[in-house]
């Protein structure tokens, strides 16, 4: 770990403290250094809306959804994304309960996200699994700085790069889920999806089963309830069942409860405990 400092404020993260926040800095000062933060949430964890007029960030979490906000629009990113935020660009990143969160700081810009000021970007499995690398005492610098680089070229901005980085398949199944993931509310059909495609409802059902092992509506499902624990921490149930896209607050308790074993009004209930 690099031995230089150079004092950058940051916008702290706002209510419960994380478990814990490491920090790992490489060539900090020097325009190709990198600094990681590691936070582990032990309720919701909020970035709360800021803007950093000095370094540019990319949030991540390789375990659960981040809930973001961007001027008016608010999306949500999966562990095959990450959040890019442009220096002196106004956001607002959220994280769940037990969740692990990189906030990477950087003073140059991926030449795949120029001229993007903020919103989902795509980390190809290498990248991921090198941050993680990263992040571990006793990392010597040089290889840290090697792997920055190769991070930064694993970024994509455009749903071919999430696909070129993650598909096994035809790609069609990651298209829906990526759209999915930033709006869980959708309420197309595996059919409606099918002929946004221009491909048959088998032809894409089948590339669901090809990637995650499972068909579109259980994909769904588990999307939208991850999606719906970073929302439960501010918002009431019924907001929430409709934000995920169920038809009523009735409908959502019962996948929720069937997922995670409690309702989500307990669920809710327990984290403001754990707040108090």
């Amino acid at each position: 770990m690099s031995p230089r400092r150079q004092s950058v404020t940051l916008a702290d993260p706002v209510g419960t403290d994380p478990l814990w926040c490491e920090e790992y800095g490489y060539g900090l000062g020097r325009p190709d250094g990198i600094l990681v933060l590691k936070y582990r949430s032990a309720a919701v964890l909020e970035f709360s809306e800021g803007r950093q007029d000095f370094l540019h960030q990319l949030y991540w979490s390789p375990d659960g959804m981040l809930a973001t906000r961007y001027g008016a629009r608010t999306q949500f990113v999966g562990p095959r994304e990450a959040f890019w935020a442009h220096r002196a660009v106004t956001h607002e990143v959220r994280a769940a309960d037990r969740q692990s969160v990189y906030r990477i700081c950087l003073r140059e810009v991926p030449e795949a996200l120029a001229g993007l000021r903020a919103g989902p970007v795509s980390m190809d499995p290498e990248a991921a699994r090198l941050v993680e690398a990263i992040c571990r005492p006793g990392h010597e610098e040089g290889a840290a700085l090697a792997a920055r680089a190769r991070i930064m070229a694993g970024l994509g901005a455009g749903a071919a790069d999430f696909v070129g980085h993650h598909a096994t398949g035809t790609g069609f199944a990651l298209t829906v889920a990526r759209a999915l993931s930033h709006d869980p509310g959708d309420e197309a059909g595996l059919a409606d999806w099918a002929e946004r495609l221009h491909v048959s409802v088998k032809t894409l059902q089948r590339d669901f089963e090809r990637e995650f092992g499972m068909p579109y509506s259980k994909v769904r499902t588990k999307l939208r309830l991850s999606t719906s624990r970073v929302l439960l921490e501010t918002r009431p149930v019924a907001e929430v069942a409709h934000r995920v896209g169920y038809s009523s607050p009735s409908a959502f308790i019962s996948a929720f409860t069937k997922e995670y074993g409690c309702t989500p009004g307990r669920y809710a209930d327990r984290r403001s405990a754990a707040d108090a």
